[in-house]
């Protein structure tokens, strides 16, 4: 834009850009679609894992699980647990092509992740979106974890690398099933393109929701396999452990 236009834009009356409206209760937002007490009331994360936020009462203290067994990955970023309204949200951005409700929640994760630079964690070299088998792309039209990648990257300035993962083989969803099952589920269903050079980088999966972990243990295993330096995991909601919701 030239300097003229954008000065211009910059001494435009208030009523040009009427504040949003939150996309939760209808009431007037500030910057995003989303009230101030909607966003107060979202189920932020609280205490959780260090490593896999898994949520806890204690905070930056390792679960048993990553104690017993280190896990591929670094750290696991999260804003929230995965329940109402945030379980909401992303059921219709992900289910019923919302795709205001999953930009919204992005540029949430965008703000989250921010802060966290600011506080020293480190920067990725890249964000890689958990891929989907073509069939289920081709049945829900998106891959939302493509699309969260795609507006972090351009709200952050991080590069995104959408075909580094790759799903090599149609899996039943993971949804309902157990760890072991979810285990048995992904056992050789992730390859990396011929392109993919993760060697000596630091990379961020992005997904939208960390239950198991057991996609995100898969594919950080192969890109350390591959030489990646480092790996965490970006995603919009943790879940609890059975009967700690």
């Amino acid at each position: 834009m030239h300097p003229w236009l954008t000065r211009l834009w910059q001494r435009r009356p208030a009523w040009l850009t009427p504040s949003p409206v939150c996309l939760l209760c209808g009431g007037t937002g500030v910057d995003l679609p989303i009230c101030a007490g909607c966003e107060a009331e979202l189920p932020w994360l609280g205490g959780h894992c260090s490593i896999c936020a898994l949520p806890l009462p204690t905070l930056d203290l390792p679960c048993g699980e990553c104690l017993k067994r280190l896990p591929p990955f670094t750290r696991v970023e999260v804003p929230w647990r995965y329940g109402f309204p945030v379980d909401s949200l992303i059921t219709r951005f992900k289910h019923q092509g919302q795709w205001p409700m999953g930009r919204l929640l992005a540029e949430l994760l965008g703000r989250h992740l921010a802060h966290a630079y600011s506080e020293g964690l480190p920067r990725p070299t890249a964000l890689l979106p958990v891929p989907l088998a073509p069939r289920r792309l081709r049945q829900r039209g998106f891959n939302q974890a493509q699309m969260l990648a795609r507006w972090l990257g351009d709200d952050l300035g991080l590069t995104v690398r959408a075909n580094w993962l790759q799903r090599i083989s149609e899996t039943p969803a993971q949804q309902g099933l157990d760890a072991k099952a979810r285990r048995r589920n992904l056992r050789q269903a992730f390859d990396l393109a011929t392109d993919a050079q993760p060697a000596g980088l630091h990379l961020a999966i992005v997904d939208d929701v960390l239950t198991t972990g057991t996609t995100a243990h898969y594919l950080a295993r192969l890109l350390k396999h591959h030489g990646a330096e480092r790996v965490d995991i970006y995603c919009l909601a943790r879940t609890p452990s059975p009967g700690n919701s």
